[in-house]
């Protein structure tokens, strides 16, 4: 059932980001009205507060940026590998691998030019549908949730297993869910995407978040009801 959950909304991500491509292929005037009056606002802003600035710079480049997140996933996967878990290792690296190419893959078809600025505050390269910053931290924190425990491990015959303290949960998801959106922010704010960029690296970033976690899943189930009934 949970992985079903996990499906459809993959499914609703995808057909969302399908729309909106088409859309900004297409140059539709109401979408790119919105994006040009949230990126002056911003920049605007921007340009009045430099130490902000800074800080948006900093966390932007720094701890979200895309190679501090493959960081991450490299870190998990080694950490998996060595505890033998090598199917999750695995499925943690193609997800990133995965995200990288299909972000630069539409870049590369859409050609979308980034906004341009007398007084820019900070500068990117390549094109700017989807953003990259926003997908990669979405696909890696995504699946950094994924491997959290869903339950306490397992203790010795004897001694009571306690249950996982409900704040980590709670302290994962807020940090892994303020990364995402925070990265998608700075990026509009430094003046170097528009918002739709960052929506569609958003809704990409589920995409490959829900195949990477469920692919194959319902394959494993039935392999164990073979095994136990045999």
């Amino acid at each position: 059932m949970r992985n079903e959950r996990l499906r459809w909304t993959g499914a609703g991500c995808a057909l969302l980001v399908a729309v909106l491509t088409a859309l900004v292929l297409a140059q539709w005037r109401p979408l790119l009205s919105y994006d040009d009056r949230v990126t002056e606002d911003l920049h605007g802003y921007a340009v009045l507060h430099p130490g902000v600035t800074q800080l948006m710079g900093v966390l932007s480049d720094w701890v979200w940026d895309p190679w501090t997140m493959r960081v991450l996933a490299v870190v998990a996967c080694v950490w998996l590998w060595w505890r033998g878990d090598r199917g999750r290792a695995v499925r943690v690296a193609l997800a990133t691998v995965i995200a990288s190419a299909v972000q630069q893959g539409l870049k590369a078809l859409v050609g979308r030019e980034r906004p341009v600025w007398t007084d820019p505050v900070d500068s990117a390269q390549y094109a700017a549908y989807p953003s990259g910053h926003a997908m990669t931290a979405t696909v890696v924190c995504g699946m950094l949730l994924w491997l959290l425990p869903r339950r306490p491990p397992e203790r010795p015959a004897g001694q009571e297993r306690r249950a996982w303290p409900v704040w980590t949960a709670w302290a994962a998801w807020s940090l892994a869910v303020v990364s995402a959106l925070g990265v998608g922010f700075t990026r509009v704010y430094l003046g170097v995407h528009w918002p739709s960029d960052v929506l569609a690296g958003w809704l990409l970033g589920v995409v490959v978040v829900v195949c990477a976690t469920t692919w194959g899943a319902r394959e494993g189930r039935d392999r164990v009801r073979v095994r136990l009934g045999s």
